[in-house]
């Protein structure tokens, strides 16, 4: 692993244990050369994932995409990064869990929104919004009325 700061590459693990999210190994490393320490992760590699859109074109699975809407609809709620983190990490266990070459993005619109309404109505709303692209006000209004009839 080359040193991030002088770019030799005489570094040593010092300290190894598992991410947060459980699904990646921590490792604190250090430069022989200039003695800084810095940090790497490491992730299994999975399998490709190709997302089937609306349009029914077909893109590889993009994390980064889901982490901007889920983070779009939570803007300015009291919800922090690491509950984001861990609903994108959830979501993306499950989705490779599956085992499958392909999945739409309707399957992963649903899952998300499933998510966020545990989390919070608000950012929701907001994501079904978009997701579901509503009309007109009426079918807003049909949606609010779903989560104040709970």
């Amino acid at each position: 692993m080359k040193c991030p700061f002088c770019n030799s590459e005489d570094t040593r693990v010092i300290d190894s244990r598992p991410a947060d999210d459980g699904s990646s190994i921590r490792r604190r490393r250090m430069c022989d050369e200039c003695g800084k320490r810095f940090t790497t992760y490491e992730k299994v590699e999975t399998i490709p994932l190709i997302v089937i859109k609306k349009d029914q074109n077909r893109e590889q699975y993009d994390r980064s995409k889901i982490e901007a809407g889920i983070l779009r609809a939570c803007h300015k709620r009291p919800i922090s990064a690491a509950d984001i983190t861990k609903i994108v990490d959830e979501l993306e266990t499950e989705i490779f869990n599956r085992e499958e070459k392909e999945i739409s993005s309707d399957e992963i619109g649903e899952e998300v929104m499933l998510k966020l309404k545990k989390l919070d109505d608000v950012a929701y709303v907001r994501f079904a919004s978009v997701y579901r692209e509503f009309k007109d006000v009426n079918t807003f209004m049909e949606e609010l009325k779903k989560i104040l009839d709970k």
